[in-house]
């Protein structure tokens, strides 16, 4: 499997772990070998950087509006990227942190 596939879909519009537990993040991530969409390090369960040490898929691209850079968790650096499938972000409705509903009131405090 190649580091980015720009033919792949992303799993979906928020964390896939966070919501199957009901949980919430601060932002989110988009993996760009497989499209698995995981909550950042800063959120309380880091589930991007865990799939890229899961599966090896080391590049992620941020899934927040107005943000297209890439990120190579083995080099711990930026990297250079390619357009991936549509959809390029979270929906524009789900506010940051999410989902709508799940955040805690003292979010800020439980963030890494």
């Amino acid at each position: 499997m190649t580091d980015i596939d720009p033919t792949v879909a992303p799993s979906g519009p928020g964390c896939v772990e966070c919501d199957e537990v009901g949980g919430w993040w601060f932002h989110l991530r988009r993996c760009a070998a497989c499209g698995h969409i995981g909550c950042c390090d800063s959120s309380p369960a880091q589930h991007a950087s865990r799939h890229a040490a899961d599966t090896g898929h080391r590049i992620v691209q941020s899934f927040e509006p107005g943000e297209d850079w890439f990120w190579d968790f083995r080099a711990e650096r930026p990297v250079a990227g390619r357009v991936l499938a549509d959809p390029q972000h979270r929906p524009l409705d789900q506010p940051a942190p999410g989902p709508a509903g799940r955040v805690p009131a003292d979010w800020l405090d439980k963030l890494n």
